[in-house]
């Protein structure tokens, strides 16, 4: 038993769509990271809670359907109960389908003594005339078994209760073992006697889950599952849907961003007025403020805004249940490139915002495909390359909307086209393997829980790669003021720059400062309009053009049509961001990874636009 002064660890393991997240969000709140567990570089969510005077550590291991196959989320889970490092392991199991979750349950109590087997979802049983015994269930299993209805709230303190009494050792388990002893207590069984080992599990499963269990189990199919996954009405909803999300994303930001704009204009305007009050140096007060203040807050201008927008919307359909319906549709398509259909969703999220794309990328369990979906996630535009693409349209193609909205939809088509080539070139030459099969259960449309969505989006999300970008961001103004005022032989450094990477800028169909501006605009795509329009103004802070202004400014530069088509190409295929750069090394691990997520789309921008310039 431990010491009163130190927490408990209690380990969540469970099937996917079995309610984890709900009961792990339910019962920790908003006490939660994501870290790795001391001893192993095994990254998993760890909240807290309390309960009786007495502090929990509840660590949410990936979901996953077994603990015998050689996957990410498997791997994971069995070398955090291997550690021992819990002192009690809470199994959740779907009241609807109990016999798939116990086959994991027992997998489990093979592993470690100190189990509870929680059964979720009662309230959707109940709906469905199934009624699980959980006393004849425990009997069987040789643990107590718990039911919840999680996203009521239902039950959690009795799981709470039967938690402490485990661990505190009133409680006692003797869990059934399937195996003899031993037998996959230290390793995983190697692959030939893997497929006999699940059928053991798969058949004492089955046969414990018919005595305890009433009811008819059998899935039943209706309307709006025919709906969503048919084959030609599946696609078009899919399409119907992600186009009103990006809709909103993109067209909803607009009045929230130009209110940023004004406050952190005003705010900026008092903090000059308070810089002169104070007598700083006006070096000091250009670097903090025109340089790191105008930059930070430009990026947050424009990224906060379509990310708190877009990160509750996709969270929506991910509650509903409708993400796992969009990832079956597009599996087979993306299976031929190399891909997965879950890499459909990251893409996706790469709409938003790269960096997300790229954590979102967690979901795919093959580590060869998730390799993948992280290089290319960067082809597809983040709301951060958007803006200038609809400014460049408007001014050199079309005033008309619907025309205009038409050739930036043929943009997206291209970037999605370039995203299945590179995957497929991917997997032929530096990530070569055999696709893997997609496991992926089809839950039943639920509804969605709006408080813990947009708390989850915008606290867990929106707010971390806000502060991440922030923390690129502020430094780099700095560094363009420094060099915008830095002077050789009485040429600011970037001019200079500028004019030496003009012949390669002319090469591509745009110019030298053109060029510089992608460079300087690398902590955040958002910056390259308002850098370009700097380096043209000749001005010594960022500044911002619109309408018949930057079209004259453009023009009287020499701007033509194949400049801003150059300079659009180039924009949606070029290095990513620094935000995501930096959120690639941390989720591949490698550096290598970092430079091919570069290199790709900028090597598809070179070659497209060093095309359309020799038209």
């Amino acid at each position: 038993m431990k010491k009163t002064s130190e927490p408990i660890v209690v380990a969540l393991v469970g099937n996917p769509n079995v309610g984890k997240s709900t009961i792990f969000n339910a019962l920790t709140g908003l006490h939660q990271h994501t870290g790795n567990w001391p001893g192993k570089t095994v990254e998993v969510a760890q909240g807290t809670y309390r309960y009786k005077g007495r502090e929990y550590v509840l660590v949410d291991l990936p979901g996953t359907y077994s603990l015998l196959s050689q996957s990410e989320e498997e791997r994971i889970a069995t070398e955090f109960l291997l550690s021992r490092k819990a002192d009690c392991t809470l199994i959740l199991g779907d009241a609807t389908c109990l016999a798939r979750n116990l086959t994991l349950a027992l997998q489990v109590m093979q592993m470690t003594d100190n189990c509870v087997f929680c059964v979720n979802l009662l309230d959707e049983a109940a709906r469905r005339h199934i009624a699980i015994d959980l006393r004849a269930l425990s009997n069987s299993l040789g643990i107590p078994v718990v039911g919840t209805a999680a996203s009521r709230g239902a039950g959690l303190d009795n799981v709470k209760e039967v938690i402490r009494n485990m661990a505190d050792g009133f409680l006692v388990s003797h869990p059934l073992r399937v195996l003899k002893e031993g037998e996959i207590i230290h390793s995983v069984p190697a692959e030939c006697e893997s497929d006999r080992t699940a059928a053991q599990f798969v058949r004492r499963a089955e046969v414990i889950a018919a005595a305890a269990v009433h009811g008819d189990v059998t899935p039943k199919i209706g309307w709006l599952d025919r709906l969503t996954l048919g084959r030609w009405s599946g696609r078009i909803l899919m399409v119907a849907l992600l186009l009103l999300v990006f809709w909103l994303t993109m067209f909803g930001a607009n009045i929230p961003s130009q209110w940023l704009e004004t406050v952190f204009g005003k705010l900026g305007a008092l903090l000059a007025r308070s810089a002169q009050t104070l007598s700083l140096p006006k070096w000091l007060s250009g670097l903090l403020l025109d340089g790191a203040y105008n930059t930070a807050a430009q990026v947050v201008s424009v990224m906060l805004p379509p990310m708190a927008i877009f990160f509750p919307l996709f969270s929506l359909l991910e509650d509903l249940g409708y993400l796992p319906r969009a990832a079956f549709l597009m599996d087979h398509s993306f299976s031929r490139c190399g891909g997965c259909g879950k890499q459909v969703l990251t893409m996706t999220m790469g709409f938003g915002c790269n960096a997300a794309g790229v954590t979102g990328c967690r979901i795919i369990a093959s580590p060869r495909e998730r390799i993948i979906a992280v290089v290319t996630n960067a082809l597809v535009p983040c709301n951060g390359r958007f803006p200038a693409m609809m400014v460049l349209i408007s001014l050199f193609f079309t005033n008309d909307a619907l025309l205009a909205a038409g050739i930036l939809t043929g943009f997206v088509l291209l970037s999605v086209l370039m995203t299945g080539i590179s995957s497929a070139f991917l997997s032929k030459t530096l990530v070569r393997g055999q696709p893997s099969h997609m496991v992926l259960e089809i839950p039943p449309f639920r509804r969605p829980n709006v408080v813990r969505i947009l708390l989850r989006s915008l606290v867990d999300r929106t707010a971390k790669v806000t502060a991440r970008a922030l923390l690129v961001a502020a430094p780099a103004g700095m560094a363009i003021w420094l060099l915008q005022h830095l002077a050789i032989q009485g040429q600011p450094v970037l001019h200079l720059v500028a004019a030496t990477l003009e012949p390669v800028g002319s090469f591509l169909g745009m110019s030298g400062v053109i060029l510089v501006a992608f460079l300087l605009s690398f902590p955040a795509n958002e910056l390259l309009l308002p850098m370009i329009v700097t380096l043209l103004n000749g001005a010594a802070q960022l500044a911002e053009e619109a309408g018949s202004g930057l079209a004259v400014l453009l023009l009287g530069n020499g701007w033509t049509w194949k400049t801003a088509l150059c300079t659009i190409l180039f924009l949606l295929f070029h290095w990513p961001c620094a935000t995501t750069c930096l959120t690639i090394r941390k989720e591949t691990g490698s550096w290598r990874w970092t430079l091919v997520a570069m290199a790709v789309p900028t090597a598809i921008g070179i070659a497209l636009c060093a095309l359309v310039a020799r038209i």
